[in-house]
């Protein structure tokens, strides 16, 4: 095999988020598999019909067209820019413009350029970093660093609650800001947890980073305003100093791959660069829906009256299946506060949560080991091994069928050998 780079072998090693899409393709396409892994969003029939109808006016006025055959520029379409930054300080109240606003292909993309430009080592050799206030967290955002040791992580702390259910929360007496912190990062809502970190933890990490002279970056790919899959009191929130990552993804659309990322004007600068250099621009199908989304007020309307009623109805009926099969002893369920995934909690688990992963898989049942969900926590933790993140997204009748094999395995792990 050709010698490859350090880079080289860093991107073309076996990887968390790799296997997850591997997953997530295979699970999609195999007959009869239960596919609650991957972060394939719903086909919520509304929002299908919509989009159909939509496309099919942007063919017949010519839009789809304009946007499929011709480049925009390396910030995005700047229509699409302009729209938003008015919708966003006219409904928000943000004091932003198109120059506050860039587009990736994706917001694995736009993670990527942004840890990156931030985090690693400076030109006076000091290694900085990306400091995840609260763990677990988004299994992309693992290898997604060009130099080693990018990231690092605090323990929560966990509030027991009632009906088999618990919630994580930023442990602030633990939070250390070193200097060599380039930036602080957090989910909001949490994939894969469904955590909603509270309007006054995000305050107390605002405060923290302008203190320290560093930048917060909101990973809202799930949140409010759009697409708004979000079920408990969570205010939009944006200044100078915090960089917002959003996304088309959960609207419906992950194959149009937008990211969008809101920022000061110096950052979006930064990323617009970068984007020429790496992708000469962003794709132009998705922002060409959203710009025709946001001229008739659209966007939000369908995440508030839609998507979100949606997805929580969802996640009553999977939490309902579940305790059918799985009782509180067995099986805890972090409080679903958001996003479209359950993170479940085996305490005890007499095998690793990659065991269990590998038991299930055999069986046509495709969910995500925990352990992969903590980047940059040095050190080893029994709950990280001890947690399972599953999709909701599928049918009821399926979800119960993934979940009665997912008790019968559970049993059958905790049930002592009879000799």
């Amino acid at each position: 095999m050709t010698q490859l780079s350090q880079f080289g072998q860093k991107f073309a090693q076996h990887s968390g988020i790799a296997r997850l899409m591997q997953d997530l393709n295979e699970g999609i396409r195999t007959p009869g598999a239960v596919m609650l892994g991957g972060g394939n969003p719903a086909h919520i029939p509304e929002m299908d019909n919509y989009f159909r109808q939509l496309l099919k006016e942007m063919t017949e006025n010519g839009s789809l067209s304009d946007a499929v055959c011709n480049y925009d520029g390396p910030q995005g379409k700047d229509a699409m820019l302009q729209a938003l930054a008015a919708c966003l300080k006219e409904k928000l109240g943000w004091n932003i413009s198109a120059k506050n606003i860039a587009l990736t292909n994706g917001s694995q993309s736009a993670f990527f350029y942004l840890f990156n430009l931030l985090g690693g080592t400076t030109k006076d050799g000091k290694k900085r970093k990306i400091l995840f206030p609260i763990a677990p967290e988004y299994i992309g955002y693992t290898d997604s660093g060009l130099e080693e040791d990018l990231f690092v992580a605090n323990k929560p702390t966990i509030e027991m609650l009632p009906n088999g259910q618990f919630k994580y929360h930023v442990d602030f007496a633990h939070l250390e800001i070193s200097d060599d912190i380039a930036a602080i990062c957090v989910s909001r809502p949490t994939n894969p947890t469904g955590n909603v970190i509270t309007d006054d933890e995000v305050e107390k990490l605002e405060a923290l980073a302008k203190r320290h002279n560093i930048p917060l970056i909101i990973d809202n790919a799930y949140g409010v305003p759009f697409p708004g899959i979000i079920f408990t009191q969570a205010t939009p929130r944006w200044n100078d100093n915090t960089i917002l990552c959003m996304s088309l993804s959960k609207l419906g659309l992950p194959g149009a791959r937008c990211g969008i990322i809101i920022a000061s004007e110096e950052l979006i600068s930064a990323i617009t660069n970068v984007n020429g250099i790496i992708s000469l621009a962003p794709g132009g199908i998705g922002p060409a829906m959203a710009l025709e989304m946001l001229k008739r007020d659209d966007l939000m309307r369908l995440s508030q009256d839609v998507i979100g009623p949606f997805y929580h109805q969802r996640v009553l009926e999977t939490i309902h299946i579940i305790r059918r099969y799985l009782p509180e002893e067995r099986c805890l369920i972090h409080k679903p506060e958001g996003a479209i995934f359950l993170w479940l909690w085996f305490k005890d688990l007499p095998v690793s949560c990659e065991e269990l992963y590998r038991r299930l898989k055999k069986r046509g049942v495709l969910m995500v080991p925990g352990h992969y969900f903590f980047p940059g926590l040095e050190d080893s933790w029994d709950h990280a091994h001890q947690c399972m993140r599953m999709n909701y997204v599928p049918e009821p009748e399926l979800i119960e069928k993934g979940i009665k094999i997912l008790a019968e395995e559970i049993e059958n792990i905790y049930q002592p050998v009879n000799i």
